[in-house]
């Protein structure tokens, strides 16, 4: 059951004076009945959703987790580098535990994007952490925390670059993410990759902040 609705019985049972006892002791014991029912709704609903939650599944991306595709028909497959395009289009993923198999989905800040791109056109830092050009950012724009969703050309320029349709925030993926249009206050923070055995995983734990920072 809903707040809303949990809020509204409260409120509709306290309309009369409480000092004055319910005329029909049969519609008063089905009230309380149906009070008693909600707040244990409302106590054991939490308690249900926190176990579905799989151990890990809201733990940031580890060190050696494995990189899944995050939708479409091959959810939860295992990413390669030469399952990539080069030059796009991205692809959304999770970390995924290689020892539990749990796909860390439990929080939306886990979500990453990854595209593959000429490694000619990275600024050092890029090229440090992309093996194969592949690059790894977090899906979450820094402005209003909306997922980065399109791969389009710039707004000033030639380059394909990853963009906010919020608020027309678009980020570089050559140049460390930094945002090249839009309000957005600081580049996305990125997740450092290795490859083996031509399967993406993680080697590093996420560099910058993800998610929204208020004042930059």
């Amino acid at each position: 059951m809903s707040e809303s609705n949990l809020s509204v019985s409260i409120e509709a049972t306290g309309e009369s004076d409480p000092a004055v006892p319910c005329a029909d002791p049969t519609r008063r014991a089905l009230l309380l009945t149906a009070l008693a029912s909600c707040a244990c709704l409302a106590a054991i609903e939490p308690a249900d959703a926190d176990d579905e939650q799989q151990p890990g599944a809201s733990e940031r991306p580890q060190k050696a987790d494995l990189l899944v595709r995050a939708e479409g028909d091959k959810a939860g497959e295992v990413i390669k580098a030469a399952d990539l395009t080069l030059g796009g289009p991205p692809v959304r993923a999770w970390p995924k535990d290689p020892k539990t198999s749990v796909i860390r989905n439990g929080s939306r800040l886990n979500e990453v994007v990854l595209v593959k791109l000429d490694p000619s056109e990275f600024d050092d830092d890029t090229r440090a952490r992309a093996p194969d050009g592949v690059v790894c950012y977090s899906v979450i724009c820094s402005h209003a925390g909306c997922p980065i969703t399109a791969w389009v050309k710039q707004e000033q320029g030639d380059k394909t670059v990853l963009k906010c349709m919020c608020h027309n925030s678009e980020y570089d993926p050559r140049q460390s993410a930094q945002v090249v249009f839009g309000p957005a206050p600081r580049r996305l923070a990125a997740l450092p990759l290795t490859v083996a055995d031509g399967a993406i995983s993680v080697a590093a734990n996420f560099i910058g902040k993800v998610g929204v920072q208020q004042g930059g």
